[in-house]
């Protein structure tokens, strides 16, 4: 791969097996199956998506609800496998995607910081490096030896968030970080991303369009799990907008 493009797409296929019928008992299941009854429909969700991410680009993915975006962020972070296509990453992808993952609701803060460390490939002397940059941001500092279950949900985004983006990875993936959390934590979020554009690999999973228009290099626009638009951010803001028209 280019050394100058850290994710390359191609042809990407992702679908999933949804139960419709349940078979009671094993003289149902063999009756099932001799009539050629499935007991689940297929759902496609990835219909051959392909793009390049440059080094340094900050892209936006949207889409409508269902259209396959987050499906397409977690293939991206190896959490699901595409049936058919492939994913090449070139570089530390560091993926922020759903709250809690990654989590032990039973381990203090500061263990939470090195396990969820431990997950993304890090050994305890990187995290150690890591650790006041990732509390100070977090503005955590009196709380990080309680644990976790005693945080508020506000709380435990300002962590993982603060996880994600000090973990020094070369490939930021973020989806809706800015939909949660309080004012303050959002400004910081805004704050962050001025900050890094232009020198760090960043996709935005949002229905933002001011988001995807103030920071966005690029946006993708993801329709029915195909790339219906790739784009300048203003054009693809526009078209999603123009979907409930």
């Amino acid at each position: 791969m280019d050394n100058n493009i850290a994710i390359s797409v191609k042809n990407l296929h992702k679908s999933f097996k949804l139960p419709t019928e349940r078979a009671w008992g094993l003289k149902q299941a063999i009756f099932n199956r001799l009539k050629g009854i499935k007991g689940y429909k297929e759902q496609k969700v990835l219909n051959g998506i392909s793009f390049d991410v440059h080094r340094n680009e900050f892209i936006g993915i949207v889409g409508r609800n269902g259209s396959g975006k987050s499906t397409l962020l977690k293939t991206l972070a190896k959490i699901y496998f595409p049936e058919k296509g492939s994913v090449e990453i070139n570089g530390n992808l560091i993926p922020f995607i759903e709250l809690g993952v990654g989590f032990n609701p039973d381990l203090t803060g500061r263990e939470n910081v090195y396990l969820n460390g431990a997950l993304l490939g890090f050994s305890n002397k990187e995290m150690d490096a890591m650790y006041d940059e990732i509390v100070d941001f977090a503005e955590l500092r009196d709380f990080m030896d309680q644990k976790l279950k005693n945080y508020s949900s506000g709380m435990q985004v300002r962590l993982a968030f603060s996880i994600a983006i000090r973990a020094k990875g070369d490939i930021l993936l973020l989806d809706e970080v800015l939909a949660v959390g309080d004012a303050a934590f959002q400004k910081k979020c805004n704050d962050y991303f001025t900050q890094i554009k232009g020198t760090q690999t960043v996709i935005l999973v949002t229905h933002d369009m001011n988001s995807v228009t103030k920071y966005c290099d690029r946006a993708i626009l993801i329709e029915k799990g195909r790339v219906k638009l790739d784009d300048q951010p203003k054009k693809v803001a526009d078209a999603y907008k123009k979907l409930w028209d």
